[in-house]
């Protein structure tokens, strides 16, 4: 049965309040060129789960797209950062800020990379006394926020900086998240077992310059991985040309698994 994300999984921004647990898109952007321009918004993604809330990727917007969807930075628990590049971390000292009430509730865990805090650090000295913890990701590593547990499979090829995707093991099925990458066989192995994969799939075809995967590689993941389903973000300007609806429905076709592209505000419910 092909599933439909109109009907299924994009809903008004106050209907994920009701929801067990849910991933919000407050944003589809990928490159530099479509979050410039604000072709698609680009404020990373909200997880609800395991009665736990947490910001993924939180990139320029990421602050007024979660008030704007009646989301509440107070509610966070962590906040976490797959690598340091601006389009998924802009907003990263703002979301702090209103996840701590402007410093004045210390509170939740930063997950990031170590470069996002060494070299030309993207989190502020003073930030870091707003919350109560920061961990490092790294390979192989388990991590724990309340009562959510996800780990890093494996260690991404994104260029000089450091990147990973992540599991989250929520009761109702896991979820992968696999960032930003260049295509390589080890991800198939990493995200064995996952209920929805999301994708970063940046490009229609394949750049071999670039460290990011285009349609075919995401066909190669995706039957490999063998998700439920499979959900497109990221959508760099040759994605937006062909249109991610298109291409989703092109990769389900070529894989006979579930696959949509993600759109500015979807919510997935994952019970659903």
């Amino acid at each position: 049965m092909r599933y439909n994300h109109r009907a299924g999984a994009s809903l008004a921004p106050t209907d994920c309040n009701h929801l067990s647990s849910y991933i919000k898109f407050l944003g589809t952007a990928g490159t530099r060129f479509v979050v410039t321009k604000q072709i698609r918004a680009s404020g990373g993604i909200w997880l609800f789960l395991n009665g736990v809330h947490l910001h993924l990727d939180p990139g320029p917007g990421a602050l007024v797209k979660s008030i704007q969807s009646h989301l509440n930075p107070q509610d966070l628990s962590a906040i976490i950062l797959s690598h340091r590049h601006l389009d998924h971390s802009n907003d990263v000292n703002i979301m702090i800020e209103a996840m701590t009430n402007g410093g004045t509730l210390r509170k939740g865990t930063l997950f990031c990379p170590q470069d996002a805090l060494d070299r030309n650090p993207i989190v502020f000295e003073y930030i870091r006394h707003y919350i109560e913890n920061i961990e490092i990701l790294q390979e192989g590593v388990r991590y724990k926020i309340g009562e959510l547990e996800f780990d890093v499979p494996v260690k991404n090829i994104h260029g000089s900086v450091q990147t990973y995707g992540m599991r989250f093991f929520s009761s109702e099925g896991t979820i992968g998240y696999v960032g930003d990458t260049r295509f390589f066989d080890g991800l198939i192995n990493a995200y064995q077992g996952v209920k929805v994969l999301i994708i970063n799939t940046t490009a229609e075809n394949k750049m071999p310059d670039r460290y990011h995967m285009c349609v075919e590689e995401a066909i190669t993941l995706i039957k490999g991985v063998s998700p439920e389903l499979a959900i497109l973000t990221h959508f760099g300007t040759s994605m937006i040309n062909a249109h991610p609806d298109v291409m989703a429905e092109k990769i389900s076709e070529a894989t006979g698994i579930n696959t949509v592209a993600g759109m500015d505000g979807m919510v997935y419910s994952i019970s659903s």
